[in-house]
């Protein structure tokens, strides 16, 4: 994660010298805190940074019997956002994904830096694809979207739970309680598991969580000195991207927690591409994407959000996967 060393705030702000920065504990959580701390400094010498853990309600659901969540439902960031407004910590840095469709008004999002990949991998033990997988095998994963878009090609594997953070579910696939697992491509990539042994799966098969791959940057509303800070590591073709991603998410669940993927890619031409899926209540898949103007992404969300809607148009059925 680089910065722009043209760009304004080269030089510590307004008398800020030190910054604290509200994470989760996860080793994902810190890998990611500490690319943001490092670009913070790269831009502005001589900045002192603290990163602060917060373990969340998600975090606790991890090892308890409370179910897992799947994307912006807000357990993996309430109490950073409270710990932002108590000004106990200066900053938050969050896996966009985990973040609400609706932000407290009070805070902000200061910047979105330039994304890791957002692609989901099936990881084995031996690099086996999906369509390589025994009959019956035994897939681990929580998220509702991955295992909805998954069991159209292959109806036959088992989709099983797995709780735990990055290395545990990876431990959990050596030690054969699993033949395979879903993972995020981005999450092994900073953590740098280039050990991993793992297929792609592209997003026409498995459409991502909007905003996966991509971190958010919270601030307190109104903290403009703050906000100068962070400003060189925002990339606005990132954020159109993610926004786009988002709008179809709450245009498309209308409170039904339906399983929705979205991928926006900006384009050479200054365009926007985004491709949605939906998996809809009869148990029916849709797939579909739009083009757009990069500085209206809601409004190319709202169309495809339409042609989602209506089975038949622009949609792609799951076929067997070769």
């Amino acid at each position: 994660m680089g910065c722009n060393r043209d760009r304004p705030g080269n030089s510590v702000a307004a008398g800020l010298t030190k910054l604290r920065i509200g994470t989760r504990s996860s080793a994902l959580a810190r890998a990611q805190t500490a690319l943001v701390s490092a670009a913070l400094i790269e831009a502005h010498p001589g900045l002192e940074i603290e990163v602060v853990t917060i373990t969340t309600s998600g975090d606790r659901s991890q090892v308890s019997n409370v179910p897992g969540a799947d994307w912006g439902t807000g357990v993996f960031v309430k109490e950073i956002e409270l710990a932002l407004l108590h000004e106990e910590i200066d900053l938050a840095v969050h896996s966009l994904k985990d973040l609400p469709p609706e932000l407290s008004a009070d805070l902000t999002l200061a910047a979105i830096p330039v994304r890791e990949d957002p692609l989901d991998v099936l990881v084995t033990t031996d690099g086996r694809g999906l369509s390589d997988l025994a009959r019956g095998a035994r897939v681990g994963t929580s998220s509702g979207r991955r295992a909805a878009f998954l069991r159209a090609p292959r109806p036959d594997l088992e989709f099983a739970p797995i709780r735990g953070n990055v290395e545990t579910r990876l431990r959990k696939l050596s030690d054969g309680m699993y033949d395979a697992i879903v993972l995020a491509r981005a999450g092994l990539r900073r953590l740098d598991l280039h050990w991993a042994t793992y297929v792609v799966l592209e997003p026409e098969l498995l459409p991502p969580a909007p905003g996966q791959g991509a971190l958010a940057i919270q601030a307190r509303a109104g903290d403009r000195a703050t906000a100068h800070l962070v400003e060189p590591l925002h990339d606005p073709a990132t954020a159109a991207a993610v926004r786009a991603e988002r709008r179809l998410m709450v245009d498309l669940d209308g409170g039904c927690r339906l399983p929705i993927g979205a991928l926006g890619t900006p384009r050479p031409d200054g365009g926007l591409h985004l491709l949605g899926g939906l998996a809809r209540e009869d148990g029916s898949l849709g797939v579909a994407e739009a083009v757009g103007r990069m500085d209206a992404p809601e409004d190319l969300a709202d169309r495809l959000a339409d042609r989602l809607r209506s089975p038949g148009q622009d949609e792609h059925r799951r076929m067997a996967y070769a």
